[in-house]
């Protein structure tokens, strides 16, 4: 499967800060120090319907983390995965009447046009969860054959207690997690199961549905978690730098993912940090394609909004908190948008050279978009006031929203 073309990246004058962000699973700030190749795996979308703004908070956030150390001269190997057989996409096309893979292709293409307009950029590698099904199977193999799975109706399982490291990515309690697996796409009240919280490695075939040889396991297709432990082994090994998401991925999602790997391996951690974005909401109730409160990327782009706009909006809202989508939100990126370029647009102007730093280092700050917009308005507000004598200040601004925040001027 491929990703989308890759915007260029300007260079800065200089060296970014390292980056030092909140990790889910010690509940603090650490700082992150990757080798010469950054590694970070991000979840990708189950595509049975347009991306919504929840999914591009969620891939701005990573987005940043590219940025931030791309600046510090560092490579970034990134990976992402798109979830193209599972039970939404599926009980989705058979609503509407189509052919699951179909709808699969043209919502991933669609996801792809709009990453592309909000200039994200692209991952190395961008696997499809069928294509992956031959180095799926044998992972499974080996957790049952290590005694770490079992089998149930033809269904394969993993068992969570065979992990020793098990909960140490969401620090949630028995109950809490049992609530959120019936939440989140797991059966933890499925008799003969040998803990409620095991998860389902590989699903025996279904009548009417799609499967594939599974040797061994009979034919069927994988359970969701495995799906991303075997892309991120395969691409970039135990210990990877950041594996991300958005926080409702943190259970079960990262956990489970994460004792799949840990046992496999023997190894420990499967990720460095766990870092999660908040939820958006609208109308007071999170984004979900279940609740059908959605504003799509698509939609705003054929109603005319820049691109550009869009990012800004996401960008005035902390990676990490839970915020409301409205009409103002937009309103009020669109004006800032239209500030920065009439200040960048002079032949000359203020020195940017502090603007450059404090960019920076609020980025680094465990990805201070906010106070980084701030800080642009700073400078755009006493630039189209004032201006100055630095032919070189509005073209560096422009290369330094451009580099860092991913907004093109």
């Amino acid at each position: 499967m491929h990703a989308w073309p890759a915007s260029e990246v300007p260079a800065l004058p200089g060296k970014g800060r390292d980056l030092r962000i909140h990790d889910t699973a010690t509940g603090g700030r650490i700082t992150l120090d990757p080798g010469p190749v950054a590694r970070i795996y991000v979840c990708g979308i189950t595509p049975y319907d347009a991306t919504h703004m929840g999914h591009a908070a969620t891939y701005n956030a990573f987005d940043l983390v590219q940025r931030v150390w791309l600046d510090t001269k560092r490579q970034v190997h990134y990976v992402q995965n798109v979830t193209d057989v599972d039970d939404p996409l599926l009980e989705r096309a058979v609503r509407d009447g189509q052919d699951w893979t179909e709808l699969a292709e043209r919502e991933t293409a669609l996801f792809r046009e709009d990453m592309t307009a909000l200039r994200m950029l692209p991952p190395k590698h961008y696997i499809g969860a069928v294509e992956a099904i031959p180095g799926i199977v044998p992972l499974v193999e080996r957790l049952r054959d290590a005694g770490a799975a079992y089998e149930l109706d033809g269904d394969v399982y993993f068992s969570v207690e065979t992990d020793p490291h098990f909960g140490e990515v969401s620090n949630l309690d028995a109950e809490a997690m049992r609530l959120l697996s019936a939440e989140r796409g797991g059966d933890p009240e499925r008799p003969g199961k040998k803990n409620p919280l095991d998860p389902m490695l590989w699903m025996a075939a279904r009548e009417g549905e799609p499967s594939w040889d599974g040797a061994s396991l009979g034919a069927g297709r994988p359970g969701w978690h495995i799906e991303c432990v075997a892309i991120a082994l395969d691409h970039l090994g135990m210990g990877f730098d950041v594996q991300g998401g958005g926080s409702d991925l943190a259970f079960p999602h990262h956990e489970m993912g994460a004792s799949h790997a840990q046992v496999l391996t023997g190894e420990h951690p499967f990720a460095q940090a766990y870092v999660h974005a908040g939820m958006v909401a609208l109308d007071g109730e999170k984004m979900s394609k279940s609740r059908g409160n959605l504003v799509f990327v698509s939609a705003l782009r054929r109603d005319g909004v820049d691109p550009a706009a869009i990012r800004l909006a996401l960008l005035s809202h902390h990676y990490r908190s839970d915020w409301e989508w409205t009409d103002q939100v937009l309103a009020d990126a669109v004006e800032r948008l239209a500030r920065w370029r009439s200040a960048v647009s002079r032949p000359d102007g203020l020195s940017a050279d502090a603007l450059v730093d404090e960019v920076r280092e609020a980025l680094a700050d465990d990805l201070d978009a906010p106070a980084a917009l701030v800080a642009v308005d700073r400078w755009a507000e006493r630039q189209n006031a004032e201006g100055g004598t630095d032919e070189g200040a509005p073209g560096l601004v422009s290369r330094t929203v451009d580099a860092l925040l991913g907004v093109a001027l």
